[in-house]
């Protein structure tokens, strides 16, 4: 068999098992959005779940999970940032920055149940938060700090050598080429990264049942006094997010609308998960387009 022969083949393979993919991915996404889209409507994306009856919606758990996105990024994103500048510009090549990046790795890999209970065996029963939304946004910051430090990372690391010379050049202290060269030129990246991560984040369901929950109160979105217990900005009140609330429709929910509130509630969700990942494209596109040549107008 000659090479341009095997060559042939081996192109033949790789597109037969990506279209391969792409076919699964669209049957599963179609499937969901075709179930679901005919039921969702203003009214199920603002009205409260309801237990017994029909007709309810969604609309405390979509705030709940938009709401534990942004503690979980306010919480994570200093962590992580000062941790990627660490490792990629100031960390000794040594033993111990070796064990700190493995230790990064097996953090990322762990299943998100590993992490939710170790979240409720020390937020919620140790320090005695109990099942709140402080509780679910340690939670998943320590579910996230691990993915956002590695990309992190990766992006300072992907700007070339030569801008921290040209920096180092001009006179520039090692903090500041940080500053004012790598990170604006690593932003794209790492926003690119933030939005990824933040739909994964959106999504998550089994480290927040055992960490926030799963009972929406009673929330008075009139009321935005943190302090109040029916405040929907109480970070110690339960809170069931979207993902928690499909699951728990499909396990244990009695409503005669199950089916059509289950269905409406994962389309809301792959949605949400789509426009995450859109908007890091775009994002990313935007600012690298931005940072590199509208400089040289």
């Amino acid at each position: 068999m000659n090479t341009k022969l095997q060559n042939k083949i081996a192109i033949t393979i790789i597109k037969a098992i990506a279209i391969m993919v792409v076919i699964i991915l669209a049957f599963l996404i179609g499937r969901i959005l075709l179930q679901g889209l005919p039921h969702i409507s203003w009214h199920f994306l603002t009205s409260p779940s309801r237990a017994f009856t029909a007709g309810g919606g969604i609309g405390p758990q979509l705030f709940n999970s938009l709401y534990l996105l942004l503690l979980t990024l306010i919480i994570s994103f200093p962590i992580s940032l000062g941790a990627g500048i660490y490792l990629s510009e100031y960390a000794p090549k040594n033993g111990i920055t070796t064990v700190i990046r493995m230790a990064i790795e097996v953090l990322s890999s762990l299943p998100s149940v590993v992490v939710g209970l170790f979240g409720f065996l020390l937020f919620v029963v140790q320090f005695k938060l109990g099942y709140s939304i402080l509780s679910g946004a340690i939670a998943l910051t320590f579910f996230n700090l691990p993915l956002l430090t590695r990309n992190i990372e990766e992006s300072i690391n992907s700007v070339s050598n030569l801008q921290r010379e040209a920096g180092l050049a001009l006179g520039m202290s090692k903090w500041r080429t940080v500053n004012k060269i790598i990170l604006p030129e690593a932003l794209p990246g790492i926003v690119t990264g933030i939005v990824l991560s933040a739909g994964r984040v959106f999504g998550e369901a089994a480290a927040l049942i055992y960490t926030a929950g799963q009972s929406a109160t009673n929330v008075n979105f009139s009321n935005w006094n943190p302090f109040s217990s029916t405040s929907p900005l109480n970070l110690m009140r339960p809170a069931e997010t979207l993902a928690v609330h499909i699951w728990k429709i499909n396990s244990e929910g009695i409503m005669p609308d199950a089916t059509a509130v289950s269905a409406g509630a994962s389309a809301v969700l792959i949605i949400a998960v789509l426009v995450f990942n859109l908007m890091a494209r775009f994002l990313g596109n935007y600012l690298y387009k931005k940072m590199t040549s509208a400089e040289t107008k």
